[in-house]
């Protein structure tokens, strides 16, 4: 039986906005160890449902894809951002601790 993880990534450190961050990606755990080619020394495996990466609009959808496909699954809750209101102004209140 497959293993899989419904997550909603991060963005990633190169992005400013918020794209790719609302949807859920559900992700097969690796079936086996990547080993390297002897020849071109290339890391690969024969595990092809490493590269399969299923984008979900809500967490219970994809929820119920691993449930229809009869797959256990784990989900990993996001870390919301924590959005502190500044005004430029504050930098120079007679209140700021200095």
């Amino acid at each position: 039986m497959s293993t899989v993880r419904i997550y909603r990534p991060a963005r990633n450190a190169m992005q400013s906005g918020r794209g790719n961050t609302t949807r859920w990606l559900l992700e097969y755990d690796p079936a086996e160890q990547q080993t390297a080619d002897p020849l071109m020394g290339w890391a690969g495996s024969g595990d092809t449902n490493r590269q399969v990466k299923l984008w979900f609009e809500t967490k219970d959808e994809a929820i119920a894809f691993a449930q229809k496909e009869s797959l256990a699954y784990r989900v990993e809750e996001p870390h919301e951002r924590v959005v502190r209101v500044k005004a430029y102004a504050d930098n120079f209140a007679f209140t700021r601790i200095r």
